[in-house]
């Protein structure tokens, strides 16, 4: 499973960091930046979590 980032669509609330820490990192501003994009196993919940957790949409899973 991949996590994907539009980060055109990214505002900067960092939201999605919170659940899924060791997956998204945030930049200086907020904006978000992923660790990985290939998702372990263990982490799919945390990745779903941020995925909900944004606003704007901006993550989305893939398989």
């Amino acid at each position: 499973m991949k996590l994907l980032l539009d980060s055109t669509r990214c505002q900067g609330y960092g939201l999605c960091q919170e659940p899924a820490p060791e997956l998204i990192d945030l930049d200086e501003w907020g904006y978000a930046q992923l660790r990985v994009t290939e998702v372990p196993p263990g982490d799919r919940e945390a990745a779903e979590a941020a995925v909900a957790a944004c606003p704007n949409s901006a993550l989305r899973l893939v398989k």
